[in-house]
């Protein structure tokens, strides 16, 4: 378990610990977390691109580069995974902290919606996995 989509899933059925890989394996290729899903930093598209990885992120790594400059690093220095995975750590962080205050605050089910709103924006995108299982604990999408 490391994509966000299965830790918010597996939170819900009642999980809370997690031990993975995923942050950073995914960043040695480039991959950085976004609220939207993933950006793969190595795609031409983002070669002259002058936004951080993640505008609504205050990680070290979004106030200091830009996704062009991580798109020259990614897959050619060790600098560029190294970097993508401080932000995939930091959004992981952020993930677990806002989770934590919704279930404290009783909002919990309406955050999994917003979150899986984000994540799919088309309904019919949501994997049926996703559905039956916040279902069982009465979470609706």
């Amino acid at each position: 378990v490391g994509y966000p989509v299965d830790m918010v899933v597996c939170i819900a059925l009642g999980v809370d610990m997690f031990d993975c890989v995923y942050p950073s394996r995914t960043a040695r290729f480039g991959t950085a977390l976004v609220p939207t899903g993933i950006l793969q930093l190595r795609k031409d598209i983002y070669t002259n691109d002058p936004r951080p990885i993640d505008e609504t992120c205050s990680c070290c790594v979004c106030k200091r580069y830009t996704r062009s400059h991580l798109n020259a690093l990614s897959g050619k220095e060790a600098a560029g995974a190294q970097l993508i995975t401080y932000h995939n750590l930091h959004y992981q962080m952020r993930l677990m902290e806002s989770i934590r205050s919704a279930i404290l605050d009783g909002t919990f089910p309406e955050f999994v919606r917003t979150f899986m709103h984000l994540q799919f924006p088309r309904e019919e995108d949501i994997p049926v996995w996703v559905r039956e299982a916040l279902e069982a604990v009465e979470i609706s999408l």
